[in-house]
């Protein structure tokens, strides 16, 4: 059986589904395919139930933080069975809601692996679907880990599944999911540590600001081995034994469970994209800067799949993918402005950057204004009772615009959001400072930061 579609998405995550309804709403004949439940990474098994999990580490922190401050935590813990339940009550409506809203707005939604049979053409189940244009949206899958017992390491879908919660738990990799994880792990009273094999974990952050967050970490109960590697994991008297080489030298390490934190790379195995003439590696599908392959002028691609300059957040994914659309549909070779786009470490607190870092405007030649801030005595986090926090604005003198903001501290993930608007639209601390923001709010704190 062969359909035609004027477009076939492949990856039903958040950047597809915006892609597929743009593209039916326009007359187009879409179809959408994904082999796993709709809805992506991002809504079930990445940010969102993961900060859903996080709330649970905010209130034992900020009571433990308000200690002597008017509340008690004694006898305060997690109930990890109903915790995760709560994460459930999410996550599992979510392919039922997103199939019949795509369905409603006219789209064939498909389930089964896509694979290339030729350029124009996908199977799909044993059933072709031929197409004038594809948008490869799959989004990333973890890392390899290359030493023996890799097999025994779980990766983040299945931690956000947990029915129990281990009491010992080992993070593989200085990113993003092991610091987070841990943070949500340690509160919930696990003994956490977590194996960066370099001297800098979450490279992509203001080094003075990690530092910080590391200490916080320390504070909680995190341990983290710098300059480590895994030489292979082994069933042990009770769970496993890591056997490692840190810092030179042999160390082991006894887990329950031991996670996958160590980076993810696009997932475009299954795709056969060598049928369809397309290039990639494994950065994604290597695509012209509007954001379709250099090599086959019917697939575009967005989102963790591509290789394109913009950082692998799904709000990144989404305009992706919208903007690739916009080009399909208009026949036009837009490019997606990549400027201002913030992202965050949603430890608690947390830990949040937009634009350069400081090393990299360094480089640039810009005549740089650093403005430094402890922001720990500050009323904002006096009043919860925390103790590390503080601010870091990057500030080209030339045109007293930001040229990046790095925090940490207690919501300063929506603060962030300020400086990138700033940076996007090319407003200068002047005009940020003139603003009057509601009082007391962690808001109002932008103008003295500046």
């Amino acid at each position: 059986m062969t359909n035609t579609y004027d477009l076939v998405v492949i990856g039903a995550g958040m950047a597809g589904i915006a892609a597929a309804n743009k593209a039916a709403a326009s007359g187009w004949r879409t179809a959408i395919v994904d082999e796993l439940p709709y809805g992506g990474t991002c809504a079930l098994r990445g940010c969102d139930p993961k900060k859903i999990l996080r709330r649970s580490a905010e209130i034992v922190d900020a009571a433990r933080m308000m200690k002597g401050k008017g509340i008690d935590d004694a006898g305060l813990s997690v109930n990890w069975r109903d915790l995760m339940s709560h994460k459930r009550g999410f996550t599992d409506p979510v392919p039922e809601r997103m199939e019949q809203q795509l369905a409603s707005n006219g789209v064939a939604t498909l389930q089964g692996t896509a694979t290339f049979v030729s350029r124009v053409a996908v199977t799909v189940d044993g059933d072709v679907h031929e197409s004038r244009r594809f948008l490869i949206a799959t989004g990333a899958r973890p890392r390899p880990l290359e030493f023996p017992g890799a097999e025994h390491v779980i990766d983040s879908t299945r931690f956000l599944d947990l029915d129990d919660l281990p009491e010992r738990i080992v993070f593989i990799g200085g990113g993003f999911v092991s610091f987070e994880f841990a943070h949500i792990a340690a509160r919930a009273g696990a003994t956490v540590t977590i194996l960066d094999r370099g001297p800098r974990p979450l490279k992509s952050f203001d080094p003075d600001l990690v530092e910080l967050l590391i200490a916080r970490s320390a504070a909680i109960g995190i341990r983290l081995h710098r300059n480590t590697t895994v030489d292979r994991i082994t069933a042990g008297p009770s769970g496993w034994r890591l056997d490692l080489v840190r810092e030179d030298h042999p160390e082991t390490v006894d887990a329950d469970l031991v996670v996958h934190g160590a980076g993810r790379r696009s997932d475009l195995d299954s795709l056969d994209l060598d049928a369809a003439g397309v290039a990639y590696s494994e950065g994604g599908v290597t695509v012209a800067p509007h954001l379709q392959s250099t090599t086959n002028e019917a697939v575009f691609a967005a989102g963790d799949a591509a290789d394109s300059p913009g950082m692998p957040l799904t709000p990144v994914a989404v305009f992706e993918a919208k903007i690739a659309t916009s080009n399909m549909l208009n026949g036009k070779a837009s490019v997606p402005d990549y400027r201002g786009v913030p992202t965050a470490v949603f430890t608690v607190p947390e830990l949040a950057r937009v634009g350069q870092l400081e090393e990299e405007a360094r480089r640039s030649g810009i005549d740089l204004d650093v403005r430094y801030t402890d922001t720990s005595r500050w009323y904002s986090n006096y009043r919860i009772g925390e103790s590390t926090a503080a601010v870091k604005i990057l500030i080209d003198r030339a045109t007293d615009t930001i040229v990046g903001a790095h925090m940490f501290g207690p919501e300063y993930g929506e603060l962030i959001n300020f400086c990138g608007l700033a940076i996007k639209l090319g407003l200068t601390t002047k005009q940020l400072k003139s603003a009057t923001a509601a009082y007391p709010t962690v808001g109002s704190d932008l103008g003295s930061m500046l």
